[in-house]
C-alpha cells in the first residue's frame, strides 16, 4: 500500500461553536481557533478537521448549509478563515473542512428557487414526489431525527425528501448539475489551499430507484439497506475523485454511516479510486442497539475487540480506515467506555492508549485530551440538540416514557454531551467566553480544564502529548501486524504488534479491579514506552499485575 501523509497523521476535530470564543458573544469562532493553534500543535496534531463553518440558519448547527462558499457570520469572515489556514500551515499542520453534500438548507438559494414552481430549473436539484394514494407521504421512510422523512410543500402539493430535519432537503445527485455545483464548491476551498474534506453522511447520496417502502428491520438496518449504499454511489464517488480530489494534494475522509465490513472495500480500496479512508460507526454505536436514547446496552469489551478485528481484517493491505471513539454526534468517550467518576484519569488514559495503537489514522475529538465528560442537563430548556429535542417532543405525544426518564436518556446519549464548550480554565464559563455560552458549560470545569492540566506532568493532557510524540516515532503503532492475546478475556485487551524490526505489546485493563496477566514473552528487559500509572507491578518476567484501568505499552526490542 502507498504510505501517505494522512495515513500516519493524527486528526483533531474542532466543533467551532464550542471551541473558543474570541469575541465573547457566547459562540466559538475562527479567531478563537487561531488563538489556540499553538495549543493544538503542542498535542503533536497533524490535521485539523473543522465541523461546518459555512453560512447556515443553524437548524442542525451548521450541517444545514445555505451557501457552500461563504463563512457563517457568527464564526467570522473569509479573511479570518484565510488567516486560520495560513497560520495552520505555518505551524506544519493541515486543515480539512466538513463537506455536507447529501443535503443543504431549505434556505439555500437552490431550494428557495425550487419551491417557486414545479417548472423551476432548480426543482430537480431535490427529491420531489406526489403524495401516496391516501394523500400521505410517498413512502414510510423515517428521518434520522424522528418523524417522516418527507415534508409536504402545500403550494405545489408535492413532498420533498429530508433524511434529517425538514430544513435539510436531500440533494438529487442523479442531476449532473447538482454534482457539478458540489464539485465547484470543493474546488473553491481546495484552490485556497485546504487539504481535504471530511464527508458528512456521504454513503447516502444515491437513493434507491422508485423509493420503495422500508421493511421493519430496525433503523440501523434500514440505514444500511435502504438509505446508504445506493445503486450509483460508487459512480458518483469515483467521479468526485477523478474530477476533484485527485487533482490536488488532498484527501477524503468519509463518515461511514451505513457501511459495513463486507462493502467497505468498495469505498476505500486504493485501486477503486473513490475515498481515501472512512471511519465506521460500529465502535461509536457499540452500546446503542437500534438508534440513540431508547435501546442502550452495557459495554462489552469482547464485542469491542471483535469490532476492531473485523474492520482491520476487512481492509488489510487494500484500503484504509480512521479510528474514532468520540465526535460531535456521540456522548463523551470516557463517560461511555471508562469510569468518569472514581477512575476518571486512569480510564481516560487507558482508552487513549487503546485507540492510538489501533491500525489506521487516529481521530481525536476536542476536549477528550483533558478527559471531558458527559453533562447532566437539568431540564429540557437546557437542551440544544435538535435530535434530542425531537425525541422529547415525540415522547410527549406517545407518552412512552415519563419526562424525567426521557431527559435521563438524553443525558446518557444525547449529542449535547460532546458539544459543551471546551474547558480552558477555572475562570467563568471555563474560560470559553465571558458571556453566557450558547450551550451550558459542564460544571466540572473547575477541576477538569486545560490550564490545570497543562503544567501537571501526570495529567491526561500531558499523557496525550507524550503518547502522540511516541506514536510519531514508532510506525508499528499505525501499520503493525496484529496478534490478539487472550481474545475472549472480558476484562483485559492485550495484543502484540510487529512491523519489520519493531515489536510492541499493548496491555489494557478495562476492569475497576486489579488483574493478573501472564505473558508468553519474557518482558523483563522490555522498555516501558507508555504506562498510565507511575509503576508496573510484576511478580516475575512473565507475570504482570495490572491496576484498575491500567494501560501499558512495552517495546520488546
Amino acid at each position: 500500500m502507498e504510505l501517505t501523509w494522512f495515513k500516519k497523521g493524527t486528526i483533531y476535530q474542532i466543533y467551532p461553536r464550542s471551541f473558543n470564543d474570541n469575541d465573547n458573544d457566547g459562540i466559538g469562532d475562527l479567531r478563537g481557533i487561531i488563538e489556540k493553534l499553538d495549543y493544538i500543535k503542542s498535542l503533536h496534531i497533524d490535521i485539523i478537521w473543522l465541523s461546518p463553518i459555512f453560512s447556515s440558519p443553524n437548524d442542525d448547527n451548521g450541517y444545514d448549509i445555505s451557501d457552500y462558499c461563504s463563512i457563517m457570520p457568527e464564526f467570522g469572515t473569509m479573511n479570518d478563515f484565510d488567516e486560520l489556514l495560513k497560520e495552520t500551515h505555518r505551524r506544519g499542520m493541515r486543515l480539512i473542512l466538513d463537506l455536507v453534500a447529501n443535503h443543504c438548507s431549505d434556505e439555500h438559494m437552490w431550494f428557495e428557487e425550487a419551491k417557486k414552481s414545479i417548472h423551476s430549473p432548480y426543482r430537480d436539484y431535490f427529491h420531489w414526489r406526489k403524495p401516496s394514494s391516501d394523500g400521505g407521504p410517498p413512502n414510510n421512510w423515517k428521518s434520522f431525527f424522528g418523524g417522516s422523512a418527507w415534508e409536504l410543500d402545500k403550494a405545489s402539493g408535492e413532498y420533498y425528501l429530508h433524511l434529517f430535519t425538514r430544513k435539510q432537503p436531500d440533494l438529487n445527485w442523479e442531476n449532473p448539475k447538482v454534482r457539478e455545483e458540489i464539485y465547484d464548491a470543493m474546488r473553491f476551498w481546495l484552490d485556497k489551499g485546504v487539504d481535504g474534506f471530511r464527508m458528512d453522511v456521504i454513503p447516502l447520496i444515491s437513493k434507491p430507484a422508485g423509493y420503495p417502502d422500508a421493511q421493519d428491520i430496525g433503523f440501523r438496518k434500514i440505514i444500511e439497506n435502504v438509505y446508504a449504499n445506493g445503486p450509483k454511489v460508487h459512480e458518483y464517488l469515483n467521479e468526485m475523485n477523478e474530477k476533484v480530489i485527485s487533482r490536488y494534494d488532498a484527501f477524503s475522509l468519509a463518515e461511514g454511516v451505513g457501511i459495513n465490513e463486507t462493502n467497505v472495500g468498495l469505498y476505500v480500496n486504493e485501486d477503486r479510486k473513490e475515498l481515501d479512508m472512512l471511519y465506521h460507526f460500529d465502535i461509536l454505536e457499540c452500546t446503542i442497539v437500534n438508534g440513540k436514547f431508547e435501546e442502550v446496552s452495557q459495554f462489552d469489551l469482547v464485542q469491542m475487540k471483535k469490532i476492531f478485528k473485523k474492520w482491520r481484517d476487512a481492509i488489510h493491505g487494500t484500503g484504509w480506515i480512521a479510528n474514532a471513539m468520540g465526535n460531535h454526534d456521540f456522548a463523551r468517550m470516557v463517560s461511555r467506555f471508562g469510569d468518569d467518576k472514581k477512575y476518571h484519569e486512569e480510564s481516560a488514559k487507558m482508552l487513549f492508549t487503546m485507540l492510538s495503537t489501533q491500525n489506521g489514522t487516529l481521530n481525536i475529538y476536542q476536549g477528550d485530551e483533558i478527559g471531558m465528560t458527559n453533562i447532566t442537563l437539568q431540564s429540557i430548556n437546557e437542551v440544544r440538540d435538535v435530535q434530542s429535542l425531537n425525541f422529547f417532543e415525540e415522547n410527549k405525544i406517545t407518552k412512552k416514557y415519563s419526562e424525567a426518564l426521557a431527559l435521563e436518556m438524553i443525558n446518557n446519549e444525547g449529542r449535547d454531551n460532546a458539544r459543551t464548550p471546551v474547558q480552558w480554565s477555572n475562570e467563568i464559563n471555563g474560560g470559553f467566553s465571558t458571556n453566557e455560552p450558547w450551550l451550558k458549560v459542564n460544571p466540572n470545569y473547575k477541576n477538569i480544564n486545560v490550564e490545570r492540566q497543562n503544567n501537571d506532568p501526570n495529567s491526561i493532557l500531558n499523557f496525550y502529548r507524550n503518547l502522540l510524540k511516541i506514536r510519531k516515532e514508532y510506525d508499528v503503532f499505525v501499520y503493525g501486524n496484529f496478534e490478539e492475546i487472550e481474545f475472549s478475556n472480558p476484562n483485559l485487551y492485550i495484543y502484540k504488534k510487529t512491523l519489520d524490526e519493531q515489536s510492541i505489546v499493548v496491555i489494557l485493563n478495562f476492569n475497576n479491579q486489579e488483574e493478573l496477566f501472564t505473558t508468553e514473552d519474557d518482558i523483563e528487559g522490555a522498555k516501558v514506552l507508555i504506562n498510565t500509572y507511575s509503576n508496573l507491578k510484576m511478580e516475575d518476567s512473565r507475570k504482570v499485575f495490572l491496576k484498575p484501568y491500567q494501560g501499558v505499552i512495552l517495546d520488546l526490542k
